[in-house]
């Protein structure tokens, strides 16, 4: 019998339903396999996760790193998920800094709102979700 997680909203985030369906889904992954394997497994698994919610994505996007209004390169960002939500996957033992870091600077980079920071190399999924505190947007109350 499938435990069902439930969704982890705190309407105080920006796009806390969306990064809170997309947990879900990564949750369900490392559930059903566990660290271990390449970076890309997950990748293709979160992908089936994600659809299975509904949720609209796109997978290995292309997106151009611009600084000061030019376009300096290009880099693909794992998911992009309902055009808001900036997804980058490790396999890795333990997220350091660095990680958090490179999230952190692509999602400026982007101008992108929020992202998330997802290992599936540790025991439990390892998860972390980041705000691009230069456009410093919030959600609207109802």
């Amino acid at each position: 019998m499938n435990k069902i997680i439930p969704a982890i909203v705190k309407p105080e985030f920006l796009h806390s339903e969306l990064t809170s369906k997309t947990i879900k889904c990564a949750m369900e992954v490392h559930k059903n396999f566990g660290n271990g394997f390449q970076e890309i497994v997950y990748q293709r698994c979160l992908a089936i996760e994600l659809s299975n919610m509904g949720l609209d994505f796109v997978r290995e996007k292309e997106m151009d790193l611009i600084y000061k209004n030019k376009n300096v390169g290009t880099r693909r960002v794992d998911f992009l998920v309902e055009g808001k939500i900036m997804v980058e996957l490790k396999a890795i033992t333990k997220l350091e800094d660095v990680h958090l870091a490179q999230t952190i600077n692509y999602l400026e980079a982007y101008g992108l709102d929020v992202g998330l920071l997802i290992s599936f190399g540790e025991r439990s999924l390892n998860f972390k979700r980041v705000m691009n505190k230069k456009l410093n947007r919030t959600p609207l109350k109802s």
